[in-house]
């Protein structure tokens, strides 16, 4: 059983996020929970880890976005990526806030 306390911390490591997103910093907000309460609950660590390893992908997503506007490709894909980002995200808080893990789509899992 998971507790309230537990789903509260899973889903601010995933809504922090949007925090700092504007900046290019969404991944400290994930990160600031695994580093505060990741050791204290497997279930608030593998969302915190989530979270983060899918927020570095994304900016890794958003800058190569970023250097193909030069060739105009590249404001379709932005545009494309910040919606995407922003359904996946809500998506992933509310499985938290259910209980259930929640894997991101093309992620890489640069921390496990």
């Amino acid at each position: 059983m998971i507790s309230q306390w537990e789903r509260n911390w899973a889903v601010a490591a995933h809504l922090t996020s949007f925090v700092a997103a504007y900046v290019a910093l969404g991944f400290l907000g994930p990160l600031v929970v695994l580093l505060v309460q990741g050791d204290k609950s497997p279930y608030v660590r593998a969302h915190a880890v989530e979270a983060l390893n899918f927020n570095l992908t994304w900016l890794i997503y958003i800058l190569v976005s970023a250097l193909l506007v030069v060739i105009l490709v590249g404001i379709a894909l932005l545009a494309v990526v910040g919606i995407a980002y922003a359904v996946l995200v809500v998506l992933a808080a509310v499985a938290a806030a259910d209980g259930r893990t929640y894997r991101y789509p093309l992620t890489i899992r640069f921390i496990s």
